[in-house]
């Protein structure tokens, strides 16, 4: 058998190496030229192109035989001697590789490349925000009682064929915290506004209302009898009571990732369908700072036909105003076959408040909020307060009301208008129900019973609205148009956002740093559990025989964490613009949630690779498994814990919680020098034995770091045992202190080989794909070459200062105004360099007064070794109004142009204008920023989001802290002070382009897609390899590796989440089935595909999940809307998943 194997995979590795030089040879001929300088001739080309498609085809087949090679791999695991994994002696003492190398050339198919590549052609009756950017003044004049918009008139007779239909939507506004916690809001206002809903829509049957934060309404469903239950029933079935949107929260649209927006949207639809049978149609957000299409692509995959949006830049809304196009239709950069447009409205005045929505005149219209009547709580700032209606008063405020009505008309194409009438945390009392409704009844009676007034005004939601516009403009009830589109096509987002003058909301792209990491980091474990859980689930149905696995109480914990995720997606929660009680309360819940999906996580890992699944028993005092760090408390870093090893073994589960096959190193802090590891077939791994350092000089003398690197199979979980002892592999790093002129004195590398130089002005460090050029002054990055085709380019890392305005408004939590362009960090203290070098991985850390600032390179051939990490530990606690930002200066001629994502869903261009403040010319982003010219691109991956600009062509800033002390006079009433010790993390990747051509193509297009290797390095960045360490008594108990997939998923398809469904039965536990969700990610094939380290292909968007399960069988998969509302009718194989690039799909899998 043995001798079998050695052969298969001796000649496989033949196979290999022929058909890779074959490849790359007529890879040479195809490129090189004839004497003459002219291309062969086409006839040669169509027989090279079909030799290089049989090649493919060869690859494919190769891809095979190495996924062949790996179950034999799993199956020699599984046969090593007593059933354990580790051997009591080694198989080999050498180094036997039994991963599969990854290919030279990725595999990536020629159809897959045409999506990037498509000439860009814009829709006849498109609208594109960039070019709206280009056109726009960004002026402010004075437009009278509008104040940021124009005089508005018309003619009587304008309404005399068709009359003006009026929807007057009541709404409450409920922040899940904000200036209160959660709880406190809920006790103090919410409560009461749902209480006192359903007595007065049921007196009041002409009476609507419309809710959206479902956060808040299950908490008061929880509290409820079932005689309310059934009130709320009847209300919501006869149409007086709507749920829009129907998310978790009404979240922030820029700093949230798609995960925890997807996450947030199922967790509330799953609760509406379980407890109401409610599908949502209609998309609600009034109060996000900005607005994303990410946003609109989740709704329109959700199920949802239309939405609306408020807060938007006071010169788009005019200037959109006066071209009548507030109503479009949203569609994706990317889409040019109009699937993903989705009908929206924009509202066109200053804010959701009743002063900003009955018309242009807020004065008037405040008159108009009963809640303001004499002798309330609140009143108007306009000083002329609202009158009760009477039979005396009804005809002089009816027509004064009509006016205004007709004058917001003349903004939209139709004769269908909507007024919203709410507020933050309105209807509290019953006193306002009876106020808003009785005098505004009062009002509609009147207009209605004068036809020649032309108007048919009443209470509507949000529904009945879209559902008159669609009937007036000849649309279909749910779908685009019929015929001719009465409405126009807008395509790009909404950021960055001002509600006046200069005031852009580009502060809260940062505000609070280290909760916008923590939340991260709550996703990617989430994510994790939610994975290992429904893979557990799975093997237990399989195993079909009693179990004390607590797969109960585990489905309670995952609930709670997808709940706490859910509430801090709220837009005054990751946007850092709470009170700082309500951000430690937000802080908290990540806190609690984080440490309670690692347990699910220990849990599910430890029933996967017990071998004898009836020894199998949870212990929650004692577990098997244990996580290699925590975290102290919910406003501190993450600390490993200590590993003891002394002479018998101690083990170390790896799990590798995304779809690829990858090479990642693990870091684990141990209490000895002399390290052994071993991976699951006894062989020994490399490792590297690091200093751990309490502070810039000072290494700790009784524990060390140990790094090796972990070969793991896509969500698999992977073993290695770690034993004391000498071991040649095992290398200590050897540090290296540029002195520049001064003296240096560390302590505690008695164990380790150091020296002291006088260097000229740099000191290198490198990997087999990268070189990096670090200034002994500064200890900061100044060039990066690509080994590669020997590319340098100057790549100059820097900090820099940000202060605030001396005019009367400042920066704080929400808005960005700085004095200025920033000055240059730089310290009176003498800066401390360090350099480490070994065989796992190298890195220079610099320590500033403000900033722990490190960069490593990995010495592997995969992914992560084509990158530079970069960490910045950042401490700004004793500045006063200062922000810090990182700024790395390249020599790629960008000119003005750059790119940022959008949730880590899509790439938006973006262009610096001159013509608008520094502060206007920051965007939000929230996986990456990247520039780039003709020859290259330059980007960086971020592991939080941060707000990032281009200010200057070839540079890249990014704001990493800011501390503020003056409110900013958006309602929060206090500054940023509650700063802390804030950990970023980044990779730079410097790419270099194959073809010029694509580069001049994409110069006028609105869409940009990252490489397949920036994808990966994102997804690597963002999901590190999780490590759990066995207990020291556990060290006789069988185990063995788990590989749920025979290989890795398509090189462009990410498993978003397999998301176990809530059981519909009394106490809601787990059901059998998961969420499937896939994403087919768009990306450009125009950068180098050579040694990209990707163990992967591209398959045209077809995955045949049934063939990647090793042991699992699907019973049923069964297509869904995004956040399975809806079934959708299956084509074609069911077995056979197809996506269309950048396509988000759901499906119902049960798994057996």
């Amino acid at each position: 058998m043995k001798l079998s194997r050695q052969f298969t995979i001796l000649g496989s590795g033949i196979f290999c190496v022929v058909v890779f030089s074959l490849y790359l040879m007529l890879d040479h001929i195809d490129h090189s030229k004839n004497p003459n300088g002219e291309r062969h001739q086409k006839g040669q080309l169509g027989i090279l192109q079909d030799k290089i498609d049989h090649l493919e085809r060869l690859l494919a087949e190769n891809n095979e035989i190495i996924a062949n090679i790996r179950d034999s791999v799993i199956n020699l695991r599984e046969t090593v001697k007593d059933g354990k994994v580790f051997p009591e002696r080694n198989i080999s003492q050498g180094i036997l590789e039994l991963h599969p190398p990854a290919p030279l050339l990725l595999p990536i198919h020629s159809e897959d490349c045409q999506f990037a590549a498509r000439t860009y052609s814009r829709a006849a009756d498109g609208v594109q925000m960039l070019d709206v950017h280009d056109l726009l003044n960004f002026d402010n004049p004075d437009g009278g009682v509008w104040k940021q918009g124009f005089d508005i008139s018309y003619q009587e007779h304008e309404w005399d064929n068709e009359s003006l239909q009026v929807f007057v939507v009541p709404h409450s506004h409920n922040d899940p915290g904000w200036l209160k916690t959660f709880d406190d809001y809920y006790k103090d206002q919410t409560q009461h506004i749902l209480n006192n809903m359903v007595v007065k829509l049921h007196e009041n049957i002409q009476m609507k209302m419309i809710w959206s934060e479902i956060s808040y309404f299950s908490k008061w469903w929880e509290n409820i009898d079932e005689q309310k239950r059934d009130a709320v029933k009847r209300l919501i079935e006869n149409g007086q009571l709507e749920v829009a949107t129907g998310g978790w929260v009404m979240p922030d649209e820029a700093n949230t990732h798609y995960f925890a927006l997807i996450d947030q949207l199922v967790e509330g639809h799953q609760w509406l369908e379980n407890n109401l049978g409610v599908k949502p149609k209609t998309g609600w957000a009034v109060d996000p700072f900005g607005h994303s299409p990410t946003q609109a692509y989740l709704l329109k995959q959700a199920g949802m036909s239309n939405m609306l949006i408020q807060r938007v830049h006071y010169s788009v809304k005019k200037h959109f105003a006066s071209q009548k196009t507030l109503e479009f239709f949203w569609r994706q950069n990317w889409d040019q076959d109009a699937t993903s447009d989705i009908l929206c409205h924009m509202m066109p005045f200053y804010s959701y408040d009743v002063p900003h929505t009955c018309g242009p005149d807020p004065k008037i219209c405040c008159q108009f909020d009963f809640k303001r009547l004499p002798g309330g709580r609140v009143s108007c700032p306009w000083r002329i307060p609202p009158q009760a209606i009477t039979d005396n008063n009804v005809q002089e405020r009816a027509l004064t009301l009509l006016d205004q009505y007709r004058k917001k008309s003349k903004l939209y194409r139709t004769k269908v208008l909507l007024a919203p009438l709410g507020d933050d945390f309105r209807y509290t009392e019953a006193v306002e129900w009876d106020q808003q409704y009785g005098n505004y009844q009062k009002l509609f009676d009147y207009m209605n019973s004068h036809p020649e007034l032309h108007v048919k005004a009443q209470f509507g939601t949000i529904s009945d609205y879209f559902d008159a516009l669609r009937k007036s403009t000849g649309l279909d009830a749910t779908g685009t148009s019929v015929g001719t589109p009465a409405l126009p096509v807008v395509s790009g987002d909404f950021f960055t956002y001002a509600d006046r003058d200069d005031h852009y909301w580009s502060g809260y792209f940062t505000s609070r740093p280290f909760y916008k990491h923590l939340d991260r980091m709550l996703e990617s474990y989430i994510r994790a559990a939610e994975i290992l859980y429904s893979l557990t689930m799975a093997n237990i149905q399989k195993y079909d025989k009693p179990t004390n696995y607590p797969a109960g109480d585990n489905y309670k914990l995952l609930t709670e964490a997808r709940r706490n995720l859910g509430l801090f997606q709220h837009h005054d929660a990751i946007t850092g613009t709470g009170k700082d009680w309500v951000v430690v309360d937000y802080g908290t819940r990540l806190f609690h949630s984080i440490m309670n999906v690692k347990r699910i996580i220990v849990s599910s890992a430890h029933w996967l690779v017990i071998k004898d699944k009836q020894t199998y028993s949870h212990d929650p005092s004692n577990p098997f498994l244990q996580m290699d760090d925590a975290q102290p408390a919910q406003d501190a870093l993450l600390r490993k814990t200590v590993l003891e090893i002394h002479d018998r073994p101690r083990l170390v589960v790896v799990y590798n919680p995304t779809e690829q096959a990858r090479t990642s190193m693990v870091t684990l802090h141990v209490n000895t020098l002399h390290v052994r590891v071993l991976d699951a077939l006894g062989l020994v791994v490399p490792a590297q034995v690091s200093a751990l350092w309490n502070d810039a000089t000072n290494a700790a003398t009784d524990v060390f770091q140990l790094s090796f690197l972990a070969h793991a199979t896509p969500l698999g979980l992977s073993m290695y045992q770690l034993t004391e002892g000498m071991e040649m592999r095992t290398e200590a790093s050897k540090y290296t202190f540029p002195q520049e002129g001064r003296d240096i004195a560390v302590s505690g590398l008695e164990h380790f080989r150091q020296s002291y130089h006088q260097y000229a002005s740099s000191v290198q460090i490198e990997n087999s794909q990268l070189e990096l050029s670090i200034s002994t002054v500064t200890g900061l990055l100044e060039r990066v070459k690509l080994k590669e085709g020997g590319v340098e380019h100057q790549v100059k890392v820097e900090f820099v200062w940000y202060g605030t305005t001396s005019k009367k408004d400042k920066s704080g939590a929400y808005l960005f105004l700085p004095d200025g362009d920033a000055t240059i960090y730089s310290s009176s203290q003498p800066t401390m360099i360090r350099v480490t070098k070994g065989p796992v991985f190298s890195e220079v850390t610099t320590t500033f007064p403000h900033i722990t600032h490190t960069l490593r390179l990995y010495n592997i051939q995969g992914v992560e070794g084509q990158s530079v990490e970069i960490c910045n530990t950042v401490d700004i606690r004793g500045e006063t109004n200062r922000e810090i930002a990182m700024r790395i200066t390249s020599d790629l001629n960008s000119k003005d142009r750059f790119f940022t994502d959008l949730n880590g869903y899509q790439v938006q261009p973006r262009k610096t204008m001159a013509k608008l403040p520094l502060q206007a010319n920051f965007f939000p982003m929230t996986s990456m920023v990247y520039l780039e010219d003709s020859s290259s691109r330059l980007s960086l991956l971020t592991a939080q989001s941060l707000g990032a600009a281009s200010l200057k062509s070839g540079q890249l800033e990014v704001i990493m802290d800011r501390r503020l002390n003056q409110d900013d006079n958006r309602g929060l009433g206090q500054g940023v002070l509650d700063n802390k010790i804030t950990a970023n993390s980044f990779r730079l990747l410097l790419e270099k382009r194959s073809s010029e051509e694509e580069t001049k193509k994409e110069e006028t297009a609105p869409y940009s897609y990252p490489s397949l290797l920036s994808h990966m390095s994102s997804m690597y960045l963002n999901h590190p390899l999780i490590s759990m360490s066995s207990s020291l008594d556990s060290v006789d108990v069988p185990l063995t590796v788990y590989n749920p997939l025979r290989t890795s998923f398509p090189c462009d398809v990410h498993l978003v989440n397999l998301r176990t469904i809530q059981s519909k039965e009394e106490g809601g536990g787990p059901s059998d089935q998961a969420a499937l969700i896939l994403h087919r990610k768009g990306f450009d094939c125009g950068f180098s595909n050579q040694n990209t380290g990707l163990l992967c292909a591209t398959t045209r968007g077809k995955v045949p999940f049934e063939k990647l399960l090793t042991d699992l069988k699907v019973k049923s998969i069964i297509p869904a809307s995004l956040s399975l509302m809806h079934t959708h009718n299956s084509e074609g194989d069911p077995q056979e998943i197809h996506l269309k690039p950048m396509e988000i799909r759901t499906y119902r899998l049960q798994l057996s």
